[in-house]
């Protein structure tokens, strides 16, 4: 088994209104759908995914499509904030404008832990952030994107959780994942608040993630706006198979084996209730579609592709306001 997952695979969340956030995320991000399918559990709705020009892992953010949710409430036992990795101080300033002039609720460029960061919110009201990765690691820009390559989300960065408590947090990240204990900075926005990082594999803001301790928090509410589970990367069937394994001997339950035909997985919660996945790199979303034509048609899992007329007949056009 190799000693520690690699980095984000992806994170999913829940949109109470999935024509408005397939519009944010295309028109506004500039990110690629990639995949355009359905709940594997409740089919009747989208799950979108929007990722970088080749759906590389690491890059993927997808949406639960819940009609008419109400919103969620932030608060503890939850991944409060979720973030993107952008190149340079002059790409979050044009970020800052772009969403500024579109009437995102947007903050100002700071420096948290070290590294310029920009907040705002999605249409669903999702915490997002935007952090200077300085140009680290592999970017794939799509070259239909509506934002110019140099500026545009290169992948996913760290998500922060939300706990009253870090033990037994620190317990599952530190024995169940095997991430490494990085540092601790005060949360920027709480100054009487500490955010301790884990950090697996190399490291830095794509393989790193942030855990804020806010024990005076309610518990948060699940809703339109509210990130659902992440992911993190591991290479392949074996090695989730030993990583199965190993939670079961520590006691973690979880989900054994789960196909998700574009991936692999296995579902687990840490003790304080937060729902992560081990998943794999492959076989990835060109698996049933060419890759040039990502997400241009609703893409079925082979065992909900009996059900296509009645799925398809089901679904709103996504450009219906």
């Amino acid at each position: 088994m190799n000693d520690q997952p690699t980095g984000m695979h992806h994170v999913s969340s829940i949109s109470g209104h999935i024509a408005r956030n397939h519009a944010f995320y295309t028109g506004v991000l500039g990110l690629r759908l990639v995949k355009k399918s359905v709940n594997q559990d409740d089919p009747g709705m989208y799950h979108l995914f929007y990722a970088d020009a080749i759906g590389s892992p690491g890059s993927d953010t997808t949406f639960f499509d819940y009609p008419g949710a109400a919103p969620g409430t932030r608060g503890n036992h939850s991944i409060s904030r979720l973030s993107f990795r952008v190149s340079g101080r002059e790409a979050l300033d044009f970020w800052h404008a772009r969403l500024a002039d579109r009437g995102v609720e947007v903050g100002d460029v700071v420096e948290v832990d070290g590294a310029l960061t920009l907040d705002f919110v999605d249409s669903d009201g999702t915490p997002l952030r935007l952090i200077d990765d300085g140009g680290s690691g592999p970017a794939h820009p799509w070259a239909r994107s509506p934002v110019q390559a140099a500026f545009q989300l290169r992948g996913l960065g760290y998500p922060t959780l939300t706990v009253p408590v870090l033990d037994p947090t620190d317990r599952f990240l530190t024995r169940g994942l095997r991430l490494d204990r990085a540092r601790q900075y005060v949360a920027p926005d709480a100054p009487a608040r500490r955010v301790h990082v884990y950090r697996m594999a190399e490291g830095g803001p794509s393989a790193e993630v942030h855990v804020a301790i806010a024990a005076d928090l309610p518990p948060a509410r699940y809703g339109s706006g509210s990130v659902h589970h992440l992911a993190l990367r591991v290479p392949d069937r074996q090695a989730l198979e030993a990583w199965r394994g190993h939670l079961d001997a520590l006691g973690y339950r979880n989900s054994g084996l789960v196909d998700r035909h574009w991936f692999e997985s296995v579902y687990v919660r840490e003790p304080n209730g937060i729902l992560f996945e081990l998943a794999t790199d492959g076989p990835g979303f060109a698996v049933d579609e060419d890759a040039e034509a990502l997400g241009e048609r609703l893409s079925l899992p082979p065992f909900l592709e009996p059900r296509r007329p009645q799925i398809e007949a089901g679904l709103k056009p996504l450009d219906v306001g």
